[in-house]
């Protein structure tokens, strides 16, 4: 048996994230000598990244950087189990890519795993890296970055023990810190899928129109009422999608429309990311 404390163990399940047996087993590897465990745990994890390619990745965590109202982003990372998502390891990983993308300003998603976020290493290498040494699938899935007015953030934990699973970020035309977290938190919990009716795409609301009508004669409706019908529901979806139609969590006799032209402020656009949908 090589020659290691308990804070050998310890201290390379922080550096990895890594599981106790695991490390257990690459420091009698590697004789006590933690650099080269952690090397060893590199190396049979790296073996293991193709094996876990068709596993499930929905679990995971929504980090935010904001530059002083000037700037923010917002990134999903995701793996398989909520034990790796809470881990500090998991989460370190997350936050140094969202520092990444507020220094870099990648186009896109494929832009950004192309850069290069340490010397050598790629975003996709970064993210390849973490899947060996914590031993689950991992996935950038998607981020946002705003950079053209007052942005604020929002996080919300469903669960205590884990890290935030909803993210938000939104952008208004000027300063108003109140506002901003108010129409983030109510985006939050409300999910809406578009800014305004404007950005509904016409086959949406076509479609909608579609459904409406077949469930308005399928519910034997008269013909005469059909279009007043129809047009109810879909503005009833539009109420429902888009967030400047939405009534206000804090205030349900306002619309969030309302309550931005009372304090005199424009949301310019959002982004909502919930964990693994």
């Amino acid at each position: 048996m090589a020659n290691f404390t308990a804070a050998d163990v310890k201290k390379l399940r922080e550096l990895t994230g890594a599981g106790m047996m695991d490390c257990k087993k690459a420091l009698d590897e590697a004789e006590g000598n933690v650099e080269k465990a952690v090397e060893i745990l590199r190396v049979k994890g790296q073996k293991g990244v193709a094996k876990r390619e068709g596993r499930n990745a929905s679990n995971g965590a929504v980090v935010a950087k904001l530059e002083g109202g000037k700037a923010g982003v917002l990134v999903e990372l995701n793996c398989e189990t909520d034990f790796v998502a809470k881990g500090d390891r998991f989460v370190e990983v997350a936050n140094t890519i969202a520092d990444h993308v507020a220094k870099t300003s990648p186009a896109d998603l494929e832009a950004l795993l192309a850069t290069e976020i340490e010397s050598g290493k790629t975003v996709q290498a970064f993210v390849d890296e973490a899947n060996a040494t914590l031993g689950e699938k991992i996935v950038l899935s998607r981020f946002a970055q705003f950079n053209d007015g007052f942005v604020a953030s929002y996080l919300h934990r469903t669960s205590p023990d884990l890290p935030p699973q909803v993210g938000v970020l939104v952008e208004l035309d000027k300063e108003d810190a109140q506002v901003a977290k108010d129409v983030a938190q109510h985006i939050a919990a409300f999910a809406p899928k578009f800014l305004s009716r404007a950005d509904i795409p016409a086959d949406v609301l076509e479609n909608e129109r579609r459904v409406a009508e077949a469930t308005a004669r399928e519910e034997g409706k008269p013909e005469a009422a059909l279009t007043k019908i129809v047009e109810g529901r879909v503005t009833g979806f539009v109420k429902e999608n888009a967030v400047l139609e939405q009534a206000f969590a804090k205030d349900n006799k306002k619309t969030v429309q309302k309550v931005l032209d009372e304090a005199g402020v424009t949301l310019k656009r959002f982004a909502r990311f919930r964990v693994g949908v």
